[in-house]
């Protein structure tokens, strides 16, 4: 009897414990994952009211793997000239391929591109579009140039920012990409 008593006090536990452990979740919210984006290529287009267009271009298909970006100008800027630009951001590894610039723009609070000069080059970069809370995105923003002169321009987006700010060295956030031209004014 002694051994029966032990045997039902055994499987009551037993069963008690899975059914413990295989409690339902289903009345849980499910968590939403927001995967990183994949950007493989960034294209900044510097279009003059007359003039030739300017094209700079960052193409790195292996992503994270051993090739370095190719980066292009397609040529060199005019002096004393404004320019409106514009950045497309994708996806090539899948076809066709992804535009990303639209799910940045859909995520406009938590993105920022910032434009930052170095060297000689003699250009300023304004006029910025805004995310819906008022601050800057620069999906699109103007490019005055000055005087003839060389140097880097880099662009560099940034997920969820400190907005507003005051430039990248305040934003924080993470790098989703980052690409720095060699550019001439003449």
């Amino acid at each position: 009897m002694k051994n029966i008593k032990y045997s039902i006090l055994a499987l009551v536990t037993i069963t008690g414990t899975i059914f413990t452990s295989c409690s339902s979740d289903d009345d849980a919210a499910p968590v939403i994952v927001n995967e990183e984006e994949v950007i493989t290529t960034l294209t900044v287009t510097l279009a003059p009211i007359t003039g030739e267009t300017i094209t700079l271009t960052s193409r790195d298909l292996d992503g994270d793997g051993p090739d370095v970006p190719v980066i292009t100008v397609s040529g060199n800027l005019a002096a004393n000239t404004t320019y409106n630009g514009t950045v497309v951001l994708l996806n090539e590894t899948e076809t066709p391929a992804e535009n990303i610039t639209t799910e940045v723009e859909d995520e406009n609070l938590e993105h920022q591109f910032f434009y930052t000069v170095g060297g000689n080059l003699n250009v300023t970069t304004d006029n910025f579009n805004s995310d819906s809370g008022g601050n800057v995105l620069g999906t699109t923003f103007n490019v005055t140039t000055g005087a003839a002169s060389t140097g880097s321009y880099t662009v560099t987006l940034r997920h969820e920012p400190t907005k507003p700010n005051t430039g990248l060295a305040d934003a924080g956030g993470e790098t989703d990409i980052s690409a720095t031209f060699t550019v001439t004014i003449q």
